[in-house]
């Protein structure tokens, strides 16, 4: 597999532009409001200081998250705000600064909220499709000038399951982009919230400049294990260890979806489990060995005993190294209002949680 130079280590923003609050907890018609603490939140939460940080953990690049919504008026289509412009500007001119690389996420676009059903999804609403599309264009007006130090990841997960409309809105949005730029490096991940599983269904384009991602969660269960968002795993409350006797998986499958036969093949929940999991990433690599595939998410909720979260964030990279696919960790930092908190830093201080995890991902 070719190489993604500059892109190869790097940790998520979220909680600035993205989950800077819980959309689901709003009431319905006031879901797509940005107020004035918005604005006062997006001007504030992250600074230089935190690119410096980041840099210092050593990795060569940082995945920006935003949502459309932070950007573009949901109810003034292609209006945009250009005081949120004026912070990518800034965060951009830092990261250069810092010898960092940038991957712009779009997180959440209208119709497309991994965690908030709208009334008309995405693929099938033409406004949608044709707003997104038009923002991806005015990304590339605005940063034209920028060379491959920035990369478009034109969405962050898909939720719906078929890949047939995603590849059709993916290649009529990178069109749009290579009529302006064709040579803009390009991020497309795989359908149903960018699973593994999905990836192989990705239309590999006749375009050695897009880049094709998934995100990694395996086992949910311990990932978000105590999660306040997903309402079993909140329920269950119970400390999910890793490596582990697969007897608490089990019974999460029997108590949370009554399931007589969650992981009946494994003894153990361990890095079996994961490499198993995750075979799709590697028949995707041996179909397309020129093409380039990365992990773009990966992580695990925060009050994870470290122990566990070290030791499964070690087995994932582990795959990943021996398969020479980049990483992108989720996340360097979570608002107090995101309810899945995946920080690798503490909130006070922002200094690392577990230096082992910060090693992990620290280019040799």
């Amino acid at each position: 597999m070719k190489k993604l130079n500059g892109y190869m280590r790097g940790i998520g923003i979220g909680g600035w532009l993205t989950n800077y609050k819980r959309m689901a907890q709003i009431p319905k018609d006031k879901q797509m409001d940005v107020t004035i603490g918005d604005m006062e939140h997006f001007a504030s939460y992250i600074t230089e200081w935190d690119v410096a940080n980041i840099a210092s953990f050593g990795v060569d690049h940082i995945r920006l998250a935003f949502d459309q919504l932070a950007l573009e008026k949901f109810e003034e289509p292609y209006v945009y705000r250009e005081e949120v412009w004026e912070h990518i500007d800034n965060f951009l001119a830092w990261a250069k600064k810092y010898n960092l690389n940038v991957i712009l996420n779009l997180h959440h676009a209208f119709g497309c909220y991994c965690d908030c059903g709208m009334d008309k999804p995405l693929l099938d609403t033409p406004e949608y499709r044709e707003r997104f599309v038009k923002l991806w264009i005015r990304f590339e007006e605005r940063y034209h000038s920028l060379g491959n130090e920035i990369l478009f990841e034109l969405m962050n997960e898909i939720t719906d399951s078929k890949s047939d409309k995603w590849i059709t809105l993916y290649k009529e949005t990178i069109a749009a982009i290579r009529v302006l730029n064709p040579t803009r490096l390009i991020m497309v991940g795989s359908a149903q919230w960018n699973s593994v599983d999905k990836v192989c269904d990705l239309e590999v384009l006749d375009d050695p400049n897009v880049v094709y991602t998934f995100h990694f969660y395996t086992p949910f269960e311990f990932t978000h294990q105590r999660g306040v968002l997903q309402n079993m795993q909140h329920y269950y409350n119970r400390e999910m260890p890793y490596p582990s006797d697969v007897e608490p998986y089990r019974d999460f499958g029997r108590t949370i979806w009554g399931s007589a036969n969650a992981y009946e093949e494994y003894d153990r929940i361990d890095k079996k489990l994961l490499y198993d999991n995750l075979a799709p990433a590697k028949a995707f690599i041996e179909a397309h060995p020129d093409a380039i595939l990365t992990c773009g998410e990966f992580g695990t909720i925060r009050h994870i005993k470290n122990e566990y979260r070290e030791n499964w964030f070690r087995d994932v990279i582990s795959f990943c190294d021996e398969n020479e696919i980049p990483i992108t960790i989720w996340n360097y930092l979570s608002t107090p209002y995101d309810g899945n908190r995946f920080s690798l830093v503490d909130d006070d201080f922002r200094k690392p949680v577990s230096e082992k995890i910060i090693d992990m991902i620290r280019i040799k």
